[in-house]
């Protein structure tokens, strides 16, 4: 499918770019993206939570009291869990929660993802553009020239670009990153994928090759 290019003003370039039907144009496959998201999701937990049980919890070692003719319950140790200040029973432990897919089930996630944009026609093409310095207001232009003010906006740029980057980060709703660390999560969370022409080929360069695919 061919869409058009847009200057950063709004209006149209007068170029088309034409985007791979088997990548941008595939019935998206709603199984594979909720494996790929909850990979993704599941990656970003550290693992680290951990209660303490009861043999981990300091003191506790004396006998509370004897254990006949007080009238009250048994008790070897006041760090039992059924105590208040005791261990926990079952509680987490540390772990990892790692899940890895396929590389064809990564790729497959990936294509849906953006046939899925495509076919909701929430993918904008840009030119390339940059600022000499960071630039909030410079860059909020923009998205006020494309009517995207208080929209969740995902920016893919071809290369890293501080200054773009900088000028758009403390933007509510805005998130900006390099096309080749563009996650199926990540083109997934956002309302609308603006493309600067060289995310493009950055984007579909790993389905050309052999490559890697981010889940």
């Amino acid at each position: 499918m061919k869409i058009d290019i847009y200057k950063i003003d709004g209006k149209t370039s007068g170029e088309k770019i034409e985007l791979a039907d088997d990548i941008f144009g595939i019935e998206p496959k709603d199984h594979v993206l909720y494996l790929a998201v909850k990979a993704y999701l599941a990656n970003q937990r550290q693992g680290t939570h951990k209660a303490k049980e009861r043999s981990e919890v300091r003191g506790g070692g004396r006998k509370p009291w004897r254990q006949k003719g007080r009238g009250t319950a048994r008790a070897g140790t006041t760090r039992s869990p059924i105590w208040t200040g005791g261990g926990t029973t079952f509680g987490p432990r540390p772990r990892d929660y790692t899940q890895k897919l396929p590389r064809k089930v990564k790729q497959l996630a990936r294509k849906s993802a953006l046939s899925s944009k495509a076919k909701e026609k929430q993918i904008i093409v840009v030119e390339d553009f940059t600022f000499e310095q960071p630039k909030t207001k410079e860059f909020a232009s923009i998205l006020n020239s494309f009517d995207l003010n208080g929209k969740k906006v995902l920016l893919l740029t071809g290369k890293t670009d501080k200054n773009v980057y900088k000028s758009g980060r403390n933007i509510p709703k805005v998130n900006i990153m390099e096309a080749s660390k563009a996650s199926t999560y990540n083109i997934l969370n956002n309302q609308l994928l603006m493309l600067q022409k060289s995310a493009v080929e950055e984007l579909t360069k790993p389905f050309r090759q052999k490559a890697e695919v981010v889940n």
